[in-house]
């Protein structure tokens, strides 16, 4: 069985994301997050604890997310996020942007001198 190629994310996307999975999945902790993304994109992303939790941060300081102490499935202290209503704005936003860039990205490939 070979390796999934890995992919970069670029820039922007990992907060669109992380707001998709809160907003599919509800409440969950960062690895949590970070687990569901890899499976999602079936291991092309893989997100260390140095990427994922700045992410999280940054979206609360932003007010879409917010978190509070849970325990996790393992019995261990963990911080839970979920989306806010300023997030799900803020997702369906950020899905509209990335429809318009794909679409414009596939309408430049597509076209033939």
């Amino acid at each position: 069985m070979s390796e999934p190629d890995r992919t970069e994310l670029l820039q922007g996307t990992l907060d669109l994301l992380v707001l998709k999975t809160l907003a599919t999945l509800g409440e969950l902790h960062g690895f949590g997050i970070a687990r569901r993304i890899e499976q999602v994109s079936g291991g092309s992303v893989l997100l260390n604890q140095g990427t994922i939790y700045p992410a999280l941060v940054r979206l609360e300081e932003q007010g879409w997310i917010a978190s509070e102490w849970g325990t996790s499935d393992n019995n261990r202290r963990a911080r839970f996020y979920a989306i806010t209503a300023a997030g799900r704005k803020q997702l369906k936003e950020e899905v509209a942007n990335w429809q318009r860039v794909t679409a414009l990205v596939d309408a430049v490939l597509a076209a033939e001198s």
